[in-house]
């Protein structure tokens, strides 16, 4: 069984290393990146391939609506999990529109992280 790659957008260095900490404790292959505008994600997805991309909400440069539309334009069979401080149901369904799996509220423990990583790549396995 190959090992999934996920592809983390975030901003804050403590949090890159707190999930690349923790995803690879479970088994993931973790790549890091932070761009400088939602315009350059669809060609670093295309060239990347993650299996899951898990991304901060807001960035310099961009959100969480422009990187679900970014990630889709890519590949709209990625999945797509949102971290953010501020979570609210309109987010929450906005974000849906977007192909965004789940919207997850920092600060977020380990087991809740990666039974949402495990739940959003469990549909993309079954259809390969």
């Amino acid at each position: 069984m190959a090992v999934a790659k996920i592809l983390v957008i975030e901003d804050s260095k403590v949090m890159r290393l707190y999930l690349r900490g923790r995803l690879e404790e479970a088994g993931y292959e973790v790549e890091e990146w932070l761009p400088l505008s939602a315009m350059e994600i669809p060609e670093y997805i295309i060239a990347s391939a993650p299996d899951l991309v898990l991304s901060d909400y807001q960035m310099p440069g961009c959100n969480g609506a422009s990187v679900a539309r970014m990630v889709q334009k890519a590949n709209p069979r990625i999945p797509l999990l949102i971290l953010t401080s501020f979570k609210t149901k309109e987010m929450d369904a906005n974000l849906q529109k977007f192909g965004v799996r789940q919207v997850l509220s920092k600060p977020i423990g380990t087991e809740s992280l990666i039974r949402a990583i495990a739940g959003a790549l469990e549909p993309a396995s079954q259809s390969s």
